[in-house]
């Protein structure tokens, strides 16, 4: 019997609204704190990273399922899966576990490896940033291959090898990359559902500007709709009492402003950008606080729902 998700997946296309939560051991309680009241406030997700090389950070795929527990509503993104250090096999049996633990609410974030020194250290064999890349793009399509039952699986890749194996009856959660250099970038356009974008860039960026092409060139190359591969950001920035004089700083960097200025650069972004999602962190790129959560999901989610709902006329 094939499992069917009831619970909030992400997969299809309302725009998504999130935040960064902490991850230390002694933030454990904050971390349980945070992740209810965003639930009870309705967003959408919460996004832990995966850094298994520190010891005082939890494990983000512990924590996750413990959080998943705890809730109803809100889904789980690690952003992004340390891949070095989850063979993808058995982070197929991860995702889908917690899949159907949740009802659906798991989105499987995908990065290559980057701190590949802290990653060594962990006793994984050192790739260099081509095979690594290669490795990747193998592992999320062998997570898919491992996910939504059928007949075992055998699949013959140059780093990961599996011979039949069972899939899950479980669907596979959406797939978004970290993708930051050219040959991950075009392996997300072929083989991913989504794209967070490095650096906490936006819409505005050079990085955007010259990263999503290569995404959407790379998807129409092998069939797919470059529409179907969303776009997420992480967003950090302040919220203020009062608005600023400028939102942006001399790179052009976001650094917030008033509810109404967030509301309009975010409805913006949408409608004219094809944002698909925003993950909130602090202005210093790290882990949202409970009271700014709290004007987050209270003041500004719901009025750029509703300007985007009144604006595409649903």
């Amino acid at each position: 019997m094939k499992f069917e998700p009831k619970g909030r997946t992400l997969s299809g296309h309302d725009v998504i609204f999130g935040f960064g939560a902490h991850s230390g051991v002694d933030e454990a309680p904050d971390l349980l704190r945070m992740a209810q009241q965003a639930d009870r406030d309705g967003l959408d997700l919460l996004s832990l990273s995966d850094h298994p090389y520190i010891g005082r950070r939890l494990d983000a795929y512990a924590a996750l399922g413990f959080i998943l527990g705890r809730t109803q509503h809100i889904a789980g993104l690690v952003n992004v899966t340390n891949l070095p250090t989850r063979p993808a096999p058995m982070l197929a049996r991860t995702v889908t576990s917690l899949s159907a633990l949740s009802q659906g609410r798991v989105v499987l974030g995908m990065g290559a490896g980057g701190l590949w020194d802290r990653i060594a250290d962990m006793g994984v064999p050192r790739l260099s940033p081509g095979a690594a890349v290669d490795a990747f793009e193998e592992a999320i399509v062998l997570v898919k291959k491992l996910s939504g039952g059928g007949p075992p699986v055998t699949y013959e890749g140059r780093h990961y090898q599996v011979h039949q194996i069972e899939p899950a009856p479980v669907a596979g959660p959406a797939v978004w990359t970290g993708s930051n250099g050219a040959k991950s970038l075009a392996a997300t356009g072929r083989v991913a559902d989504g794209w967070l974008p490095g650096h906490a860039a936006d819409w505005l960026s050079e990085r955007y500007r010259t990263s999503r092409p290569i995404i959407d060139e790379a998807a129409a190359a092998v069939g797919r709709d470059p529409r179907e591969i969303r776009t997420i950001y992480n967003f950090p920035g302040r919220i203020t009492d009062r608005p600023l004089p400028a939102t942006r700083d001399g790179d052009g960097r976001w650094i917030g402003g008033s509810v109404s200025q967030w509301i309009e650069e975010l409805t913006g972004a949408v409608l004219e950008h094809d944002a698909s999602g925003f993950i909130l962190f602090s202005a210093e790129q790290g882990a949202a606080d409970l009271v700014t959560l709290g004007r987050w999901a209270a003041e500004i989610v719901p009025a750029v729902r509703e300007a985007i709902k009144g604006s595409r006329g649903a």
